[in-house]
């Protein structure tokens, strides 16, 4: 069975409080934190997503899921440590060279937390290949990173049959997380392609019922 990160990018200021209670009573397995810098993607979420994670560490015990959207990688690294989350996950497209990108993985992994590597729609998915090994978790974007609310880009579920095959091909044990524009009506296809951590925010937030949407999502 698959896991769901639920994305609180968009709930409402308002509304969060309640939101994270009920996410946790549904059982959603992770809390999704979608950081942007308002340079590498065009929105901005920081100051935002530190008062959720300061909500979410006070109230609930369901793991951080934090996707670093970012260019300067290691400044948002050392913010979002302090949350104590379960994983980082940073761009590839981020970094300047897999010498920077070991040395993040490295960084991250020193404080007790785990590393994931995201990778945008247009990348191709074996520059992360020789990287597989030193990580926790590739996340296949299959929207446009940057805002939520997209529709499902359906090239990329190619993309998560590639990386499954190499995984498999070469036996390593890691995660793979789709995170995107998936819905209900839309999640067999990355978790038949080989996705096995799905994220999804407006597909359990704009729902009536969190509890039923995350157990239609694990068992569709």
């Amino acid at each position: 069975m698959v896991e769901i990160s639920t994305s609180v990018l968009t709930v409402p200021k308002d509304k969060i409080i309640k939101t994270i209670y009920n996410l946790e009573v549904a059982k959603t397995d992770y809390f999704h934190i979608d950081v942007m810098d308002g340079k590498f993607v065009e929105n901005f979420t920081n100051e935002i997503m530190q008062e959720y994670c300061g909500y979410m560490k006070s109230i609930s015990n369901i793991p951080l899921d934090v996707h670093l959207m970012v260019t300067d990688i290691k400044k948002y690294i050392d913010i979002y440590l302090n949350y104590e989350p379960n994983i980082i996950t940073f761009h590839i497209e981020a970094v300047k060279n897999k010498d920077e990108a070991i040395e993040l993985i490295k960084y991250i992994k020193s404080n007790n937390c785990k590393v994931g590597i995201a990778v945008k729609p247009n990348t191709d998915i074996s520059k992360i290949f020789d990287l597989l090994k030193h990580i926790h978790m590739v996340t296949i974007m299959t929207v446009e990173p940057g805002k939520g609310g997209q529709t499902l880009i359906e090239k990329t579920i190619n993309k998560i049959k590639e990386l499954k095959k190499y995984i498999e091909d070469n036996n390593i044990d890691i995660d793979i997380e789709a995170d995107g524009g998936i819905k209900i009506e839309n999640v067999n296809m990355v978790k038949n392609a080989g996705a096995n951590i799905i994220v999804s925010g407006s597909g359990i937030v704009s729902s009536n019922n969190y509890k039923e949407a995350i157990d239609k999502m694990k068992c569709e």
